[in-house]
């Protein structure tokens, strides 16, 4: 794998939701950020909490209720316990997960975590660069077009700017799978356009740019307009399939993680 260097001295938004999860994979300027991200908006951590609680519901019914046993998951960042894989391998070891993440500290961990597993892949690709993404050797071994799958899109698309085309990306992964295939879609939004613009603002001078924006709901829900949403709708990710009401009081108050669970419809 190419070789990318890493700069220190820059956020990363990867590694700052590593420290906000409680994770080690981080460094002193990733620290400082989320001090003032919190400063900002003092509920990030369980927002960040809701989020992984979130992916590793979604996947799980996934796996044991709809028996989808490929997974794209787009902008993995680090890995951490309870990964798609390990969730999805739970309910049939031959579940295939193809990772897709360009940040050299995601990168060099999780290659180094998945080097044991034949039916894990991490791409070093942007992921609005489907193309690249969708040729990859690695891609093209584990993920076969033909049978359904389920793309996912957990906490990353606040991460693109408008310029990038976020809907757009959505769109184009879904209609390259085949009916009862399933996205899965959250990101950041927030009801207080101050919050929206403070946060907006904060991430994108820490990233150096690499940042896109907290959006409002109205935008998630555009993603999903050719969508089937599964119940129970386009949600608080904290009120999708609560495992236990101790997790679903984690709340946050002036932003929040909105998404859910979309199903590819029949073209017909």
């Amino acid at each position: 794998m190419e070789r990318r260097h890493v700069d220190l001295s820059v956020p990363s938004a990867a590694r700052m939701y590593d420290w906000l999860l409680g994770g080690s994979n981080n460094f002193e300027v990733d620290r400082y950020a989320c001090k003032l991200l919190l400063e900002v908006a003092p509920t990030s951590r369980e927002i960040a909490l809701n989020n992984r609680w979130f992916l590793q519901r979604v996947v799980r019914v996934l796996a044991d209720e709809h028996g989808i046993k490929q997974y794209i998951d787009f902008g993995s960042g680090l890995p951490t316990q309870r990964n798609v894989h390990q969730i999805a391998q739970e309910a049939d070891p031959e579940s295939r997960v193809v990772y897709v993440d360009n940040d050299p500290v995601v990168l060099a961990l999780g290659q180094s975590l998945l080097d044991e597993n034949d039916n894990t892949a991490i791409l070093p690709v942007d992921m609005t660069d489907t193309d690249t993404i969708f040729g990859h050797p690695d891609f093209t071994q584990l993920i076969d077009f033909t049978q359904p799958l389920a793309a996912l899109f957990v906490s990353v698309l606040h991460c693109l700017p408008d310029s990038a085309g976020p809907t757009a990306l959505v769109e184009r992964v879904a209609d390259k799978l085949v009916p009862g295939s399933f996205v899965v879609v959250c990101q950041l939004v927030s009801d207080d356009p101050k919050v929206r613009d403070e946060v907006t603002e904060l991430m994108k001078t820490q990233t150096g740019g690499n940042w896109g924006r907290v959006r409002e709901k109205a935008d998630v829900e555009k993603i999903f307009k050719n969508l089937l949403v599964e119940e129970p709708g386009l949600v608080d990710v904290t009120d999708w399939r609560p495992d236990s009401e101790i997790q679903q009081h984690q709340g946050s108050v002036e932003w929040t993680e909105y998404g859910g669970l979309g199903k590819v419809p029949s073209r017909e």
